[in-house]
Order: structure tokens, then sequence, then C-alpha cells
């Protein structure tokens, strides 16, 4: 696969608009395990190769154990989520799928259960904001870092 363009090349204004989101996002005092989680999970659904590769590494630098990551896919299958966990990574789905979903009212109750006003907004800012990464990664082809397996002598 082949990069289509430098998309920070060629509109630096409006991606430094896009890094200052996100800056705003990573003070917002959203924990930042689960900030990872969202990113990851965002990524999943929308099959950015780029944004999965670098939100797993991400979130094993910040910690994140292994398991938790290879069964985000499946996380409601499995106990190793808090109930906050739970209702964000339930909203990013819904949000991320806005256009099948329309953010169902049980999906917000959940996540108003565990999270304060601004924390929703928050939140929802966040994915937003990993769903536009996702779609200029995408879009353009953002190809993320091959790392070469060492050979077996």
């Amino acid at each position: 696969m082949k990069p289509r363009m430098n998309f920070y090349q060629a509109a630096p204004d409006t991606m430094k608009a896009l890094m200052a989101l996100e800056e705003q996002i990573q003070s917002t005092g959203l924990e930042k395990s689960l900030i990872e989680l969202v990113k990851i999970r965002a990524s999943q659904i929308n099959g950015c190769a780029f944004c999965i590769n670098m939100h797993t590494e991400d979130a094993r630098k910040r910690g994140e154990t292994e398991q938790r990551i290879y069964l985000l896919n499946a996380w409601r299958e499995s106990p190793l989520y808090s109930d906050r966990e739970r209702a964000a990574l339930a909203w990013t789905e819904a949000v991320t799928l806005i256009s099948e979903t329309h953010a169902p009212d049980d999906v917000y109750e959940q996540v108003r259960a565990q999270f304060s006003d601004a924390e929703t907004v928050n939140l929802t800012m966040l994915i937003g904001a990993i769903n536009a990464w996702n779609r200029i990664a995408i879009a353009f082809r953002a190809v993320h870092p091959v790392k070469v397996k060492a050979s077996v002598a």
C-alpha cells in the first residue's frame, strides 16, 4: 500500500487544529488507559490499521496489558473491563456507528451512570476526534510502520 499524500504538508493549519483538539482531550482528566481503549475500539470498527497500530503501541507504553488489548474487540464477553470502561466502549460503538445506531437511549444512560456531564462531552469529543483521524488515515492511505521480524538461524 502506498500513501496518497502527506496530509500534514498539504494542510498544516487544518492538521494543527486537529492536533490541538487531541491535546485538549488529553488534558480533560479522562483516564489515559480509557482514552487508548476508546481509540483502539473505534479504529477497529473503522478498520484503520494505522491507528490500531499506533494506539495499541501507546496503550502498551501506558501499561495496558496484552490480554486487554487482544480481547477489546470482544469486550462484552470478557470480565477484564470495568463498568466505566464498558459504558465508554458501548458509547464508542454507538457514536462511531451513528448512522446505524442513532446513539440509543439505553447506551446513553449507561454512559451517564458512569460519567459526569463534562466527562460525557469530553468522551464524545474523543470519539469524534478518533473517528476523524481514522477517516483521514484511511482516505489518504496512511501506512503504519512495519517492523521486520528477526530471522531465525
